[in-house]
C-alpha cells in the first residue's frame, strides 16, 4: 500500500520572498547578537540621544519642525515597542527615540522658561538696579556688574562695565546703584561663524549690555567686592607672588582670571594650556585627591580608628566637602559645578566599592548637566571638557592601554616605571589633542599643534608642584612661614609661562581653519562617539564618519570677503592667504574675529597696501581678481557726505558696495549692496567669490526666541 507524506503548511511566501525574509531575519539576529555583546555600553548612549534631541532643536529653525520632531520620534518609540515583541533592538530603538524627543522638548522648555524682554535698540538710559554679581578685571581696568534692574522700562537683567576709577565706595554684591550709561542689545555674531552672544545672553537672562558713565551712585551699600573671601584671597595671592605669575596663581586658587594679561592668556591658548586657567576637572580632582590623601595618612596614625575600616569613608567625605567648598570659592561657574558633580560621583563610587572612573560615570555626569542646563550642549566648554574626559577614560579602558600603562610589573626598575608613565602621559595627551582639535576649530577656528607636548610638562607641574605649593603656602602663612612655598609656586608659575610663550611662538604652532560646516562637525562628533563608546570591532566604522567630516571641513574654502554687522569693518583676502583690513585702527576684538573666521593665523594688514587698491580718507576702491573673474569693491570709511555726481557713477561701476551708512536708492552696484539697511537684516556677511556664495550671520526667519525676542525701551528723556 503506497503511503504519501503530509503536505507542508503553506507560508503564503514565494521562494524569493521567503529568501528575503530569511535574510532580514538573519540581519535582525546579527544585530541582536551585537547589541547583546555591547549591552554594558548601551546606557552610556542615553545622554548622547538626549543631546541629539537638543542639537535638533538648535538646528531646526521653526516651531512646527520642533513639534514634528518630538511627535515623530515619540511615535517611532511607540511603534518600536509595539512591533518589537520584547527584543533588544526594539527596546534600544524605543529608548533612543524617547530620549531624542525628551532632549528637544527639554531645551525648548528651558528657552521659554528663561524668556525675558531685550533692549530694543542702543541708547543712553538711566539705570537703578541691585548688584547681583561683581567681577573685577584688573587687566582691562574695569569692573563688570550684573544688575537686577528696578526700572520698569528696561530689561530685568543687564550687564554693565564700570571703569576702575569710577567705582564708588560701597559697590558690591547686594548694593543698589544709580547710573547713567550707554546700553545696547546683546550683540549677534560679528560675522558668520563667530561667537553668538545673543543666544548665550538669552539663556543667561541678560537683556542688555553696556558701560556706565561717571558718576555711579550707591544708594544702598552692599558687600564690597573687595570684602568677599574670593576677592580677598585672590588679592592676597597676587601680592605674595606678584607679576604675571601672581595672576596665574590667583586663577588657580580662586578662579579669578581678571588679572591675567592678554598676551599671557593668548600664549596659554595658543600653547594648548588654556584649560589650566579654567577651574574644571583637573583642579577639582587635584584638590579632592590632596585632601583625601592627607586625611587618609593623618587618620592612619590612630590605630583604634584605623582598625574600624572607616578611614576611606571619612576621607571620601572630606574630599567631597573639599570639592563643594572649592567650587563655591571659585565662583560656582557651570564648568566648575560640572567638575564638582563628577568628583562627587567618583567619591560615591569609592565609598560603595565600585570602580571609580568609567564611561558610565562620565555618562551620568553628562546626563545630569544636560537635564539641568541643556543649552550648554552647543557651547565649547561642555564639548571640550566631556570630550577630553571621554577620550581619556575610553583610551585607558582599552586592553592594550591597560596592559602597557597599568604598571603592574612591580619588578620594573624606576627608570622603566618613569618611562611608562611619561609614555602614557604623552599618548594620552596626543589622543586628547586630536579629539579636541575639531571642537577648537569649529568654535575658535584655530588650534595649537604642540599642546600635547606642552601638557606633558604643564599638567604635572600644575598638579604636583604649583597647586600643592600654593596650598602649603596658605597653610604656613597662618604661622607666617609661607615664604619658601610661595617662592616655589612663583618659580614654577614662571616656568609655566615661559613654556606657554615658547610653545606659542614656535614655528607652525598655530593652525587656522575657516568656518567648519555644521554637517562636517556633526560627522566628526558622531564618528568619534561611535569609536569611543562601543567595545566590539564595529566601533572602528566610526573612523569613516570622522574621515568624511575632516575631509569636508578641509575642502571648505575660506571666505574671500568679510563684512561686520554694522558695515564699519571689512576684511579682504590677499594673494598669500592673509587678510587685509579696511580700517587700520580697528580694535583687537574685530581683528581677532576677522583673522579667526578668515582662517588666517597671520596679523591683519591695512587694505591700503594691497595692489589695485585706491584709498582716501573717505573710501576705498579695490579691483580684486578671483580666478577668471574681476570684482570691483567700493567701501566707505568715513561719515562725510560724498557728492552724488561722484558716488553714483562709482556705484554703477562697482560689483559690491560696503558702507556703514544708508545709501540712497540710486546707488546701485552690479551685484551686491551691503549698506546699513541691508546689514541690519543680515548681520555680518561672508562671501566666496569662486562660487558667488553669500553667508549671513542672521538667518532669515526662525522661531528661536533670541532671533525675534520681546523688546522694551525706555522713553527718550533729554537731560536738563
Amino acid at each position: 500500500m503506497a503511503s504519501s507524506a503530509a503536505p507542508a503548511p503553506s507560508t503564503g511566501l514565494g521562494p524569493h520572498q521567503f529568501a528575503g525574509a530569511a535574510r532580514i531575519g538573519a540581519v535582525r539576529d546579527s544585530v541582536e547578537c551585537w547589541l547583546d555583546a555591547e549591552r554594558d555600553q548601551l546606557p552610556v548612549w542615553l545622554p548622547v540621544a538626549i543631546g541629539g534631541g537638543i542639537a535638533a532643536w538648535f538646528l531646526l529653525p521653526y516651531r512646527f519642525q520642533w513639534i514634528g520632531f518630538c511627535l515623530g520620534t515619540a511615535g517611532v518609540g511607540l511603534a518600536a515597542l509595539a512591533a518589537g515583541r520584547g527584543g533588544r533592538i526594539s527596546r534600544v530603538l524605543a529608548v533612543a527615540a524617547f530620549a531624542l524627543a525628551l532632549g528637544c522638548a527639554l531645551v525648548w522648555w528651558r528657552a521659554e522658561r528663561v524668556a525675558a524682554p531685550v533692549l530694543d535698540h542702543a541708547g543712553v538710559a538711566r539705570v537703578v538696579g541691585v548688584v547681583e554679581k561683581i567681577e573685577r578685571i584688573p587687566a582691562r581696568d574695569i569692573v563688570r556688574l550684573r544688575l537686577a534692574v528696578r526700572n520698569a522700562d528696561l530689561p530685568p537683567v543687564i550687564r554693565m562695565n564700570v571703569a576702575e576709577q569710577d567705582v564708588p565706595a560701597g559697590l558690591g554684591e547686594g548694593a543698589i546703584i544709580k547710573a547713567r550709561g550707554w546700553l545696547m542689545p546683546p550683540p549677534p555674531a560679528a560675522v558668520p561663524g563667530a561667537y553668538d552672544f545673543t543666544r548665550v545672553a538669552w539663556f543667561d537672562g541678560i537683556g542688555a549690555t553696556g558701560r556706565a558713565f561717571a558718576p555711579v551712585t550707591v544708594t544702598e551699600p552692599g558687600q564690597r567686592a573687595d570684602d568677599t573671601l574670593r576677592s580677598r584671597l585672590s588679592r592676597y595671592v597676587r601680592e605674595r607672588v606678584g607679576g604675571s605669575a601672581g595672576a596665574l596663581a590667583a586663577t588657580l586658587a580662586t578662579g579669578d582670571r581678571g588679572a591675567i594679561a592678554e598676551d599671557d592668556a593668548e600664549a596659554m591658548r595658543n600653547a594648548g594650556l588654556a584649560h589650566l586657567l579654567s577651574i574644571s576637572g583637573l583642579h577639582v580632582t587635584a584638590v579632592v585627591g590632596a585632601v583625601m590623601l592627607l586625611v587618609l595618612r593623618g587618620l592612619a596614625l590612630f590605630p583604634t580608628l584605623a582598625g574600624t575600616g572607616r578611614i576611606p569613608v571619612i576621607a571620601a567625605g572630606a574630599g567631597a566637602a573639599a570639592a563643594v567648598g572649592y567650587t563655591w570659592l571659585t565662583g560656582a561657574h557651570v564648568p566648575t559645578i560640572r567638575s564638582c558633580v563628577a568628583a562627587l560621583l567618583i567619591v560615591a563610587a569609592i565609598v560603595f566599592g565600585r570602580q571609580a572612573i568609567t564611561l558610565r560615570l562620565v555618562a551620568a555626569g553628562a546626563l545630569l548637566v544636560l537635564l539641568l542646563w541643556p543649552e550648554t550642549l552647543v557651547g565649547p566648554s561642555f564639548q571640550l571638557s566631556f570630550a577630553a574626559v571621554t577620550v581619556i577614560v575610553a583610551l585607558h579602558e582599552h586592553p592594550v592601554a591597560r596592559r602597557w600603562f597599568s604598571g603592574r610589573d612591580r619588578d620594573d626598575r624606576w627608570p622603566i616605571r618613569f618611562g611608562r608613565a611619561a609614555l602614557s602621559l604623552l599618548v594620552t595627551g596626543i589622543v586628547v589633542e586630536l579629539a579636541l582639535m575639531p571642537i577648537a576649530f569649529y568654535h575658535f577656528h584655530r588650534a595649537g599643534l604642540y599642546g600635547a607636548a606642552a601638557n606633558i610638562l604643564a599638567i604635572p607641574l600644575t598638579t604636583f608642584v604649583i597647586m600643592p605649593a600654593e596650598a602649603v603656602a596658605l597653610l604656613l602663612d597662618l604661622l607666617r612661614l609661607g615664604a619658601p612655598a610661595w617662592w616655589v609656586a612663583g618659580e614654577a608659575l614662571g616656568l609655566l609661562l615661559k613654556l606657554a610663550h615658547a610653545t606659542a611662538s614656535a614655528p607652525g604652532a598655530i593652525a587656522a581653519l575657516p568656518v567648519t560646516p555644521t554637517g562636517a562637525f556633526a560627522a566628526i562628533v558622531l564618528g568619534g562617539l561611535w569609536t569611543a563608546l562601543w567595545r566590539t570591532g564595529l566601533r572602528w566604522i566610526g573612523l569613516v564618519s570622522v574621515a568624511v567630516g575632516l575631509a569636508w571641513a578641509l575642502i571648505t574654502p575660506p571666505p574671500d570677503l568679510l563684512v561686520s554687522a554694522d558695515g564699519t569693518h571689512m576684511a579682504l583676502r590677499k594673494a598669500d592667504g592673509s587678510m587685509a583690513l579696511l580700517r587700520d585702527r580697528s580694535g583687537d576684538y574685530i581683528r581677532d574675529v576677522f583673522r579667526e573666521n578668515g582662517g588666517s593665523a597671520e596679523s591683519l594688514t591695512p587694505i591700503d597696501a594691497m595692489p589695485n587698491a585706491r584709498c582716501s580718507h573717505d573710501s576705498c576702491l579695490i579691483d580684486y581678481r578671483a580666478g577668471d573673474d574681476r570684482w570691483r569693491i567700493l567701501a566707505t570709511r568715513s561719515d562725510y557726505l560724498i557728492p552724488r555726481e561722484s558716488l553714483e557713477p562709482a556705484c554703477r561701476d562697482a560689483s559690491i558696495i560696503v558702507s556703514d551708512r544708508w545709501l540712497p536708492r540710486w546707488c546701485r552696484p552690479r551685484w551686491l549692496k551691503l549698506d546699513a539697511k541691508r546689514l541690519a537684516a543680515t548681520g555680518g556677511v561672508a562671501i566666496n567669490f569662486a562660487d558667488h556664495s553669500i553667508r549671513t550671520a542672521v538667518t532669515s526667519g526662525g522661531d528661536h526666541p533670541w532671533i525675534d525676542p520681546p523688546t522694551i525701551m525706555p522713553p527718550y528723556r533729554p537731560d536738563r
